[in-house]
């Protein structure tokens, strides 16, 4: 039985259900180890998802599948691919007079190469958590003669809610409210990610939320470019592990192809609306990830015929000194090389009190799941 199963044994229901978990998890492994037979090794898959990484160790599937699947933690946590000149550039904004910046909770604690903008906040800058982009559109309102900054992270995901808010502002004539973008795109990193070769991958996990906005065809060129099969999955151990039965499946068949296994949400071609605000206020930009360096196109920087609500160029800073190595491998981790544990800070001198790296702090990240589901001791 998978230990993800919370009911089990609690009422009639359960029992149904926990036969359901029984056979998949049987199917997963009876797949899994005739590839293992057939190739000399288990089969190796790809989450693209920080929410499918924390959903994956908080059901116990990651652990009910070691020694049979190789499941890797690929760069799909958005707090764990902002670069530490990124977070650098975030405090140096922060720093400026008359200005209030706002953001998602898990920023406040990234470390940048001399700090977080929760040191700003203690230093008396006025750096505050919201939950969405909205919160500091409002917050500009009410304060006109105040500079409101929002930083804004995320993927296609997140985007779509960063252009409503410009929009907001944009309908609004606030001329106080700017946003400082740091989003990224899936396409270009995961291309990158199979043209450097590092390692050897039998499939993808593909995020459901992400598809919600582009559609499944977006993850298209996986199997006709590089001959590999992915499945767009939902987020409950149910739709995980059906994912990867199906992922296994298609690799013992040989086929690349992409199965939405998300059709109650995610379309061939997206969601139109979203789409259109991505397109209205966003294009693609060159963008730098955390311990994989730049990639062209792969990150998204406002249009500029919206330059007065682009903080980048309103409140321009100049580039900063190299960061400082500090031993933190989360590069490593987001491209699949290790796992958390072989870090050598994990546990030790990085921990999610104390965090060195943002695979640590984020909710999302590769480290933070391993540390609080599957931490050894």
């Amino acid at each position: 039985m998978l230990p993800c199963d919370p009911q089990a044994g609690s009422s009639p229901g359960a029992s149904s259900g926990r036969t359901l978990h029984e056979g998949l998890l049987k199917g997963i492994l009876s797949l899994a180890d005739t590839f293992a037979a057939e190739h000399g090794r288990e089969p190796v898959l790809m989450e693209v998802c920080g929410s499918h990484t924390m959903a994956l160790a908080k059901s116990g599937l990651r652990k009910s599948l070691q020694g049979h699947v190789r499941l890797l933690s690929g760069p799909g946590c958005p707090v764990c691919v902002t670069d530490q000149a990124d977070i650098d550039a975030m405090i140096a904004v922060a720093r400026g007079d008359n200005r209030t910046v706002c953001t998602f909770g898990d920023m406040m604690r990234v470390p940048g190469s001399s700090g977080t903008l929760l040191a700003a906040r203690a230093e008396g800058m006025d750096v505050r958590v919201v939950y969405g982009p909205m919160a500091a559109v409002e917050l500009a309102a009410a304060q006109p003669g105040r500079e409101i900054i929002f930083l804004g992270i995320g993927f296609e995901t997140t985007l779509p809610v960063l252009g409503a808010a410009l929009m907001e502002a944009e309908r609004r004539g606030l001329a106080n409210f700017s946003m400082r973008v740091s989003a990224k795109r899936v396409e270009p990193v995961l291309r990158h990610l199979l043209e450097l070769k590092e390692i050897q991958l039998d499939g993808f996990l593909l995020p459901g939320h992400v598809a919600m906005v582009t559609g499944s065809h977006a993850f298209g060129f996986l199997a006709e470019e590089y001959g590999l099969p992915g499945v767009i999955s939902g987020f409950e151990p149910l739709e995980l592990a059906g994912g990867i039965l199906r992922l296994l499946e298609l690799a013992a068949e040989g086929k690349a192809a992409i199965h939405n296994d998300y059709a109650s949400v995610v379309t061939a071609g997206g969601n139109p609306a979203a789409l259109a605000v991505m397109d209205r206020y966003f294009r693609p930009s060159a963008a730098l990830w955390r311990g994989i360096g730049p990639i062209a196109d792969s990150g998204m920087s406002i249009r500029p015929e919206f330059a007065g609500l682009d903080a980048a160029e309103r409140f321009p800073v100049p580039p900063g000194p190299a960061p400082k190595p500090t031993g933190c491998r989360c590069g490593d981790v987001i491209r699949g090389l290790i796992t958390p544990s072989r870090c050598g800070l994990f546990g030790r001198s990085c921990t999610p009190y104390q965090p060195v790296g943002p695979c640590m702090v984020s909710a999302e990240g590769a480290c933070a799941a391993e540390y609080a589901y599957s931490r050894e001791g």
